[in-house]
């Protein structure tokens, strides 16, 4: 079995990468605010704690669409771009979780986390009826 899915393995690899990050500043904000477990009632902590999470809660269907359009045959170019900017929303979100109040980093990271699982599902159902 000789198949290559280029799309989704960057993808993947561009999440994992993503994870890491986010991992990686709870992680310091841990240290910071000296918490060994929870986010004791550390504001900061408890804020990167939610965009890691956040990212956990909306990375896997992602993924799972992108796998899927690209084994259906209709990855692409495109596909690259969608899940580029996926990863750029996450990120511009996992900064702006940081700020007190939802600024714009983090309204553009939840609109195109929002869009991109809007339109990879829109997509799906469209391959999968044979549509398109």
């Amino acid at each position: 079995m000789d198949i290559m899915l280029p799309v989704s393995l960057t993808s993947a690899a561009m999440f994992g990468l993503l994870a890491l990050w986010l991992a990686v500043r709870c992680g310091r904000a841990r240290l910071k605010a000296r918490v060994g477990h929870g986010d004791g009632g550390d504001v900061l902590l408890a804020r990167r704690m939610r965009a890691q999470l956040n990212f956990v809660e909306t990375a896997p269907f992602v993924l799972a669409l992108i796998v899927l359009i690209e084994l259906a045959g209709r990855g692409g170019m495109w596909l690259h771009i969608v899940a580029v900017a996926f990863v750029v929303g996450r990120i511009l979100h996992g900064i702006g979780m940081d700020a007190a109040k939802a600024g714009l980093p983090r309204q553009i990271g939840t609109g195109v986390t929002l869009l991109t699982l809007l339109g990879l599902s829109i997509v799906a159902v469209l391959v999968g009826m044979k549509v398109v």
